[in-house]
């Protein structure tokens, strides 16, 4: 509901432009599968999301999509509610990611991402359900190199 009142607010090409709100944005999505849904079938799921890094661009060429990666749901917690596998994308800019989600949010032509939108038709019908949340990255802690000094700094960096 919020972003379609920014949307309402900015209009489409501020809030698809890739300089709206620019720093990093990730897009976590999780995937659950009907039953019936082969190995194979999840390959090439995997495999055409993976393809949305090189086709999900601009009308000008433009790339959307910064980096995306996938797995396999793995962990021990039992916490997974069926989800099998995920996917996180990175953008450069909350405005690449409003492009390349589009709808329900960005329905105007023109202003979402024609390949992204063409992957979920495809996706559908294989699905028994998905959960996406989106978040800018506000900071950061990686531990210390190896080469650095041993020393008990906090290596955390705040982005704006």
């Amino acid at each position: 509901v919020a972003a379609q009142q920014e949307l309402a607010q900015v209009g489409a090409a501020a809030f698809t432009a890739p300089g709206f709100r620019p720093g990093l944005v990730r897009h976590v999505v999780l995937f659950r599968f009907l039953r019936g849904v082969t190995p194979f079938q999840k390959a090439e799921i995997a495999r055409r999301f993976l393809e949305l890094a090189v086709d999900s661009r601009r009308p000008d060429g433009r790339s959307v999509v910064r980096s995306i990666e996938t797995g396999l749901q793995n962990s021990g917690e039992g916490q997974d509610d069926g989800y099998e596998m995920g996917f996180l994308v990175t953008f450069g800019s909350e405005g690449d990611r409003n492009y390349y989600v589009g709808r329900p949010v960005v329905t105007r032509p023109g202003f979402f991402d024609p390949a992204h939108d063409a992957f979920k038709t495809f996706l559908a019908p294989y699905l028994a359900g998905v959960l996406s949340f989106d978040y800018r990255v506000a900071a950061e802690s990686q531990p210390p190199s190896a080469s650095s000094p041993k020393s008990v700094k906090h290596h955390a960096r705040r982005r704006k």
